[in-house]
């Protein structure tokens, strides 16, 4: 008895600090709701409501309807890209950390270290060179020429190669074995067996390239290959500000990130834990 009255007290309060820190972070998720709901008179008076009144879903017609923004290509724009860019770079992220992990060739170390080292460099610092070359190549204005530069990510490869090095050598011996080469082991034995990285990985690439802005705004010049967060952009300029289209807008675009974590939190946990981080 004394041991579980002793225990109650540090639970209540756990309980009560997670609470305390799970509607902070809900707050924002709240006024972005209430915000879409309210009516542009609501969402710029003095007077606070915590409920809107009345509810205005119309907010969310006049956000597709508005010919100037193309909320509805923008957002599948971003939805092609986002599916697009990840699966294919976390395969190529894949394939690079296996390669890095377990394949024994001169100047491995120092392609590691390379790899290491661009992910010091401000993505702005390479912003021009990428669009010089990409707009040579006829990528402006385009969907591939958003998705061609993101398809390598040296994050992904850094996990994955983490990953690898801790990968059962026993599952590799038997396909070695069995007559199988550094390709067929991959492809038959080491990626079955990676499903929880690829998930994870994927997943994070996934919201990354939902969320990508700066050089969808680059390339994208043309309000038709424009994605969902340039478009969002769009409602908030320095002569008007278009509070409940803006946060009606953010509700629409946040609700793909919001499933895809619900559904891969589990998976995006236990990818990052068993990827180790250390050498």
């Amino acid at each position: 008895m004394a041991l579980l009255t002793t225990r109650r007290p540090r639970n209540v309060g756990g309980y009560a600090l997670a609470t305390v820190l799970a509607v902070i972070f809900l707050l924002p998720f709240y006024l972005m709701v209430r915000n879409a709901l309210v009516t542009p008179d609501q969402a710029s008076s003095a007077d606070w409501h915590w409920l809107p009144d009345p509810v205005s879903w119309v907010n969310f017609g006049d956000l597709f309807a508005d010919e100037s923004v193309p909320m509805a290509s923008s957002l599948g724009n971003s939805f092609l890209i986002a599916i697009v860019t990840a699966p294919i770079a976390t395969l190529l992220g894949s394939m690079a950390g296996y390669a890095l992990a377990r394949i024994e060739v001169p100047g491995r170390r120092a392609v590691f270290t390379f790899i290491l080292v661009t992910l010091m460099i401000p993505q702005s610092v390479t912003f021009v060179p990428t669009f010089v070359v990409v707009g040579a190549m006829g990528g402006v204005n385009t969907q591939w020429g958003i998705i061609a530069p993101n398809l390598f990510n040296a994050f992904a490869v850094i996990l994955f190669r983490n990953f690898y090095l801790r990968f059962p050598a026993e599952i590799e011996e038997a396909g070695r074995l069995d007559g199988l080469g550094y390709l067929g082991v991959y492809v038959r034995l080491v990626l079955p067996n990676s499903g929880a990285m690829l998930a994870s990985l994927g997943s994070l690439l996934f919201i990354e390239s939902w969320n990508a802005f700066l050089w969808p705004l680059v390339i994208g010049q043309d309000p038709a290959s424009w994605t969902a967060q340039i478009a969002l952009s769009t409602f908030l300029t320095a002569q008007t500000v278009n509070l409940p289209a803006l946060f009606a807008g953010a509700l629409v675009t946040i609700a793909p990130l919001v499933a895809m974590f619900l559904v891969a939190q589990r998976f995006i946990v236990r990818g990052i834990t068993a990827s180790g981080l250390k050498e």
